[in-house]
């Protein structure tokens, strides 16, 4: 059977979306990288678990580590954990499982849309979420993902205000609700177009 002229085209522009198409690839080394940086977050988590741990036993090397990592001054010679300290201490390490949260969405999320299928069905730890990921419901997660980094961020902020300019607080709440309505506005256009296709 004999091809048509537009079928003999289609054939030989072939290779030219394949590939397109298999340089989707190249977005692989970026994914890995995400997971060097998330092996990163995990030391870095650990370290701060252990100088609060040390701190809680008495040890002032490690406080002074932990309050010169938080950001935290006093009007008085600090030579023990207090409320305060702790708090921003566990506030911190919130916020480093949290922005390792957003780094797995990414990474499955992402590659599973934009890569490759991993085919997950059936496995016992599969995300919910994944089962019904694209490129609409992942911004969404993410924005959402980013308003609770944000939320952790202010309340860190305003825990430690004495040690905060007022300046720095007022852009801090101004850039979280700037989050806030994006994401809102993220959400309402997604529900929009998913309207508009049914």
């Amino acid at each position: 059977m004999s091809r048509t002229p537009t079928e003999e085209r289609a054939a030989r522009l072939r290779p030219l979306p394949n590939l397109i198409f298999a340089s989707r690839w190249l977005q692989l080394p970026l994914y890995l990288g995400l997971i060097v940086a998330q092996g990163i977050y995990v030391y870095h988590f650990w370290v701060e678990l252990i100088h609060l741990l040390e701190a809680a036993w008495g040890s002032q090397a490690a406080l002074d580590k932990l309050v010169h990592s938080i950001g935290y001054k006093a009007d008085f010679e600090i030579t023990g954990l207090n409320e305060t300290i702790i708090m921003l201490v566990v506030l911190a390490l919130i916020d480093v499982v949290m922005i390792s949260n957003l780094l797995i969405m990414v990474i499955v999320g992402g590659y599973e849309t934009f890569v490759s299928r991993m085919n997950l069905e059936g496995h016992p730890d599969q995300p919910e979420w994944l089962n019904h990921v694209n490129a609409s419901v992942l911004k969404v997660k993410l924005a959402t993902a980013i308003i609770g980094i944000s939320s952790i961020h202010l309340l860190k902020t305003f825990i430690n205000a004495g040690n905060t300019e007022t300046q720095v607080l007022m852009w801090q709440t101004i850039i979280h609700l700037a989050f806030l309505l994006s994401a809102i506005a993220i959400a309402f256009t997604d529900r929009l177009l998913a309207t508009d296709t049914h």
